[in-house]
């Protein structure tokens, strides 16, 4: 086998959102998702719960793959909205997405994402956290958002780099790190084991 390039990683994420950051960054990816439970446990803060899941998702990929790809670093992320310590996550059903998003309404709340590196015998950890403030948003704004399915398959129920950004007042923090992947945690961890400069 020819040597990986020295940006190319294995991503423990179907996320395209996360695919298109790293293209961003430069770094070619190999897709292989991780199956977790991604159940939250009691008294797990937000910032607890993403960096637990993130680490969960890369030793898992990592337990699954053949020799072929052990020399390859494996990139996993996990995203949570959080208000006060309430754990927003992926909507079950469309019911659960309206409750999310009127509870977010009007509010300043963080996005935490975790991000975490398997390369060799090392284990490499990295948390964001970004403050989002959003605006107030009627039933009509929500039901009309509800039927475009972006909300599907998103952390809080919104994805700020679609139709939702018409909605956020202001962040303090990492624009990527909302979308679900921080670029700069994630070029300092690959840095780390020596896979990115």
């Amino acid at each position: 086998m020819q040597n990986n390039p020295p940006t190319q990683i294995i991503l423990a994420s179907q996320s395209p959102r996360r695919v298109a950051i790293l293209k961003q960054m430069g770094i070619d990816c190999i897709v292989m998702p991780a199956d977790i439970d991604e159940s939250v446990k009691s008294d797990e803060t937000p910032a607890d719960y993403v960096l637990r899941l993130a680490k969960e998702k890369a030793l898992a990929v990592f337990d699954q793959i053949d020799n072929t790809y052990k020399s390859m670093p494996i990139l996993a992320a996990d995203t949570t909205v959080a208000l006060d310590s309430a754990i927003f996550g992926k909507p079950e059903n469309d019911v659960d997405a309206v409750q999310m998003l009127k509870k977010l309404s009007s509010t300043q709340h963080q996005v935490h994402t975790a991000v975490a590196v398997v390369f060799g015998q090392q284990i490499e950890l990295a948390l964001n956290t970004t403050l989002v403030e959003m605006m107030p948003l009627s039933d009509a704004m929500i039901a009309t958002y509800i039927a475009s399915n972006e909300h599907r398959d998103k952390a809080g129920s919104y994805a700020i780099q679609g139709l939702a950004g018409n909605w956020i007042r202001r962040i303090d923090g990492s624009y990527t790190g909302v979308m679900g992947l921080p670029v700069h945690e994630t070029a300092m961890l690959l840095n780390k084991i020596g896979r990115f400069k």
